[in-house]
């Protein structure tokens, strides 16, 4: 492999931030399939396989009217405890992508050891980040949900036009998980950080997080309407087509998750040329 230059790039482009997550994809598939695997795709797997057998036999009994009410609340608070594992696994697969991101840049082969290994000792300063931006945004929900329902047009008008500065604020914090891998300076260092170096860019930043997250929206739209149209075909949801729904809704989920993990590492490589001339060799200084 070469590694990319470190020469210092004038602004941050979208072209080619979005060839090189392709091309660290394409030059270290196999253990960023490992990664993805272990973290992503198997956990979501098993748990679509259950999700969609307990819709299944929920709904033997006649449709929406026949589902048993304790049975779906079984099923909510597993699906929740379920969705919080997951959630935390895929704070370890972003870890462990970064640094594989970021060794592959470099020109090596990234191991999957190692990157396990640096994704477990970031594992809680990375949750942190994903709390607060959780908590953050459940915050700016509630806000702007009272404001709806207490001045319902001008409210709801304003709720809709925040969605800009809040998009602009996820961009602005997007590169704090590479930040704080790379560079361990804590959460909320990791979080400003992130602001100062995506400042000025933030809206390129944007554009190339919109392009792949369209892509990915296409994607998912398909397969939930051939998936559904199966459904509807064959008169219910068969063993087979659980199956498959598990396996094409998991696949889809975590290849989307694998690029947006890629190209987020990718955009701090970049943002650091630009800003700071800073090349992946020196990078990659800090673990060796």
């Amino acid at each position: 492999m070469v590694s990319v230059a470190s020469d210092r790039f004038e602004r941050f482009s979208i072209g080619r931030a979005f060839s090189n997550t392709f091309s660290v994809i394409g030059r270290s598939f196999g253990p960023l399939v490992v990664i993805v695997g272990l973290f992503s795709t198997l956990p979501a797997l098993l748990y679509n396989i259950w999700s969609l057998t307990q819709v299944a036999r929920m709904s033997g009994g006649g449709g929406a009217t026949g589902l048993d009410q304790s049975a779906m609340a079984g099923f909510g608070a597993i699906s929740l405890i379920a969705g919080l594992v997951l959630m935390m696994l895929a704070f370890l697969a972003q870890a462990a992508l970064v640094r594989a991101t970021i060794e592959d840049l470099n020109g090596k082969r990234p191991s999957v050891g190692d990157c396990i290994q640096i994704a477990l000792s970031s594992f809680f300063p990375t949750l942190g980040i994903g709390l607060v931006i959780i908590l953050a945004l459940v915050l700016a929900a509630m806000v702007l949900g009272v404001m709806a329902m207490v001045i319902p047009v001008i409210g709801g008008l304003i709720a809709i036009l925040a969605l800009i500065p809040m998009a602009m604020w996820l961009i602005s914090i997007s590169v704090a998980v590479p930040v704080l891998v790379q560079e361990r300076p804590g959460v909320f260092a990791s979080i400003s950080r992130s602001r100062a170096l995506t400042k000025g860019s933030r809206w390129r930043v944007f554009g190339l997080f919109l392009i792949i997250g369209i892509a990915a929206m296409v994607l998912q739209m398909g397969f939930t309407l051939l998936f559904q149209l199966a459904v509807v075909s064959s008169g219910g949801l068969t063993a087979t087509g659980i199956i498959a729904g598990a396996v094409g809704s998991s696949l889809l989920s975590t290849i989307f998750s694998a690029v947006i993990s890629v190209a987020i590492a990718v955009t701090y490589v970049e943002l650091r040329q630009v800003k700071e001339g800073t090349g992946v060799e020196e990078l990659a200084e800090i673990f060796s």
